[in-house]
């Protein structure tokens, strides 16, 4: 297995970068690595039609290239960034790896079970590829991951997730019940109802009438513990429904911002996690994520105190200064490719029991063979 190498001069000077795509996450990407000149310099973009490609390059102060080998051979960056519809990331993938290239590929790696099997069989046994998962690299959420780590709420046997869809939330689950690539069984459901859906991504609607919403809900036995899926129409964006989040322990329970434990004899106490944000009231620091606290227990520092950023831009800036030390040799991988296998196979496990109204069980993938 080929492993990025360490580098003599990592600390003179940035990672150098490049990003493959010019959509919204794409941009997403050079936007923030802009904002990181310490961990990388971006240094270039590949674009599927010149014309966006040179416009999107221009407004990041980029040179736009019409291919893969010609920027690799004229900039020599040290890992790409692939933000493209799911069904061109593979081929792209496979051509980042042969030019020897680490690869950072946004969720999901591959569109489908076969083509995640075909991604696997050309570049898993590379070790140049991660998946730019970042859920749980959310400030809210790392902060309940170390908390249920620290053995807090004992050994966590389920995971609810009612906030993010498919893969995203599988990646949750396993993260908390410890990442597991054994067989899963899923058994979903479809139902329909009216919901106003007042926002999008970037907009409002403007639009209060209802409209049929699909919520799915799934359980997963993982074998090693359960997960609940739960997710209707846009519910990322859509502040008419919540987030939620529930870890339930063999000692207590995580739900959303509080605790419930067993601490001592015939003593049960809850407990708030308490976010830090700067710039309220007479409070001149600005704007600002600090820290997450349990009592007197800092579960989660904010690493890019500074820079305003919004909990998703800390995730994936997370994961860009994360992939920037892997490239070279100076951390350890932020998230391999086997896992983002892992989550899509579960995720589609969901999509096909609701489909089909009866439990499917998930194979053991040649992935799993790989992870300790």
């Amino acid at each position: 297995m080929k492993t990025p190498l360490a580098r003599t001069d990592s600390a003179a000077r940035p990672t150098r970068f490049v990003v493959v795509g010019t959509g919204w996450r794409a941009q997403f990407f050079m936007r923030l690595g802009g904002l990181l000149p310490a961990q990388v310099e971006l240094v270039g973009l590949v674009g599927h039609t010149p014309a966006v490609a040179g416009q999107v390059a221009g407004d990041h102060g980029l040179t736009a290239y019409a291919s893969l080998s010609e920027l690799v051979a004229s900039r020599h960056p040290e890992f790409v960034v692939v933000a493209v519809p799911w069904a061109a990331a593979p081929a792209i993938v496979e051509e980042a790896v042969s030019l020897g290239l680490p690869v950072l590929c946004e969720t999901p790696p591959a569109p489908d079970l076969p083509g995640l099997r075909r991604l696997w069989a050309a570049v898993g046994a590379s070790g140049l590829v991660q998946v730019a998962e970042q859920y749980a690299l959310l400030p809210s959420h790392a902060s309940r991951l170390a908390l249920a780590r620290s053995g807090a709420i004992g050994t966590v046997t389920s995971v609810q997730v009612s906030s993010t869809h498919l893969y995203h939330a599988v990646a949750l689950m396993r993260a908390f019940l410890g990442g597991s690539f054994g067989p899963a069984t899923v058994d979903a459901r479809n139902f329909v109802a009216p919901l106003m859906n007042p926002l999008v991504r970037d907009a409002w609607t403007d639009d209060t009438t209802p409209k049929d919403a699909t919520t799915t809900i799934a359980t997963i036995d993982f074998g090693a513990g359960m997960g609940l899926y739960d997710f209707t129409d846009n519910q990322w964006h859509n502040q008419l429904r919540s987030r939620r989040i529930l870890v339930r322990g063999s000692a207590g329970e995580i739900e959303d911002d509080e605790v419930v434990r067993l601490v001592g004899p015939r003593t049960i106490v809850r407990s708030s996690l308490v976010r830090r944000q700067t710039g309220y009231d007479l409070d001149l620091d600005g704007f600002d994520t600090d820290h997450i606290s349990v009592g007197d227990t800092i579960l989660y520092r904010n690493p890019f105190v500074g820079l305003r950023f919004s909990d998703e831009e800390i995730a994936i800036s997370t994961m860009i200064a994360a992939t920037a030390a892997w490239a070279r040799g100076d951390g350890p991988p932020p998230y391999p490719l086997a896992e983002g296998c892992q989550d899509h196979l579960i995720g589609l496990a969901i999509e096909e029991s609701a489909s089909k109204g009866m439990p499917v069980t998930t194979s053991a993938e040649h992935w799993a063979s790989t992870t300790g």
